[in-house]
């Protein structure tokens, strides 16, 4: 029989017909499975025919005092009304420690057990699954079916953009024997002075004095251009093309570009260059 349980609004604490120091120590480990559990609970301790001694009662009062439950009542036979009045506890004498529960419980009727019509159909069972397991064996199945997975969905997966070739910029003067290599454009903000090298995959555009060796489309783009401020390279190539006595051309009074025109490298006002590709354009169409 358990030492604790719950009972209407408070707890019972079953010690009639137990080995006081037994159901202690059990009633101490009950307590200590749930800390604060029982907290702010009142208690009453079933004593039947037992008749614990001050000191036990005080054990038990300063026990359940330290998990804050509160001896309220004592139950049990006569003798235990005059042991609650000593100890200040309210009696109740119609709880007799669990005895009368237990004998209760023990005049119950037994179920009994009853198996469905289902239960006693098992071997019919057995003879239906034989019986489809060998449908589907002769299907070409397997014994035992199988759960087949979906698929997973297919996630169209976006084409990435070309990305395009940066364009170096580079501030400042490059002296003869510098150089600056791109598979973009090329932006000098400063002069390229003779002996100074620019070779881009894209587009050169010099803020300053090109006096250097210049070579735009580099990888075989016929569209590219060169633009200086004063253009007056020592060798000028735009893909395959170079241009001939580069160096020994004069620089304009105004910013110019040179472009590919007729198979030829073409130098021209930098304010022309639209109209001359638009010439060209109209000719080959």
């Amino acid at each position: 029989m358990a030492v604790l349980r719950g009972k209407g609004l408070g707890l019972e604490i079953a010690l009639g017909e137990r080995d006081f120091e037994e159901a202690l120590a059990e009633l101490e480990s009950k307590l200590g499975e749930r800390p604060g559990f029982y907290s702010g609970a009142q208690a009453t301790a079933a004593l039947g025919r037992a008749s614990p001694s001050d000191d036990q009662l005080a054990r038990l009062r300063t026990l359940l005092g330290g998990h804050g439950v509160v001896l309220e009542a004592l139950s049990g036979e006569a003798h235990v009304g005059a042991l609650a009045v000593a100890q200040g506890l309210r009696y109740v004498a119609d709880l007799d420690g669990g005895e009368e529960l237990a004998r209760r419980r023990a005049l119950r009727p037994k179920r009994e057990l009853q198996l469905s019509d289902a239960a006693r159909s098992l071997v019919a069972d057995f003879a239906g699954a034989r019986a489809d397991i060998a449908v589907r064996r002769s299907r070409g199945e397997s014994s035992v079916r199988r759960l087949v997975p979906e698929p997973p969905p297919v996630v169209a997966v976006p084409e990435a953009e070309p990305v395009a070739p940066a364009t170096l910029y580079h501030v400042g003067t490059l002296r003869g024997g510098q150089a600056l290599h791109n598979v973009g454009n090329i932006v000098v903000i400063g002069d390229v002075n003779p002996g100074a090298e620019l070779i881009a995959g894209g587009d050169i555009a010099v803020f300053g004095s090109l006096r250097g060796v210049a070579h735009a489309g580099a990888q075989g783009d016929a569209g590219a251009r060169v633009y200086a401020v004063d253009l007056a390279p020592t060798q000028l190539r735009i893909a395959t093309l170079i241009a001939a006595e580069a160096g020994a051309r004069e620089a304009g009074k105004q910013p110019e570009a040179a472009c590919v025109q007729n198979d030829r490298i073409m130098i021209v006002p930098l304010d022309r260059v639209g109209i001359v590709q638009k010439k060209t354009k109209e000719k080959v169409e």
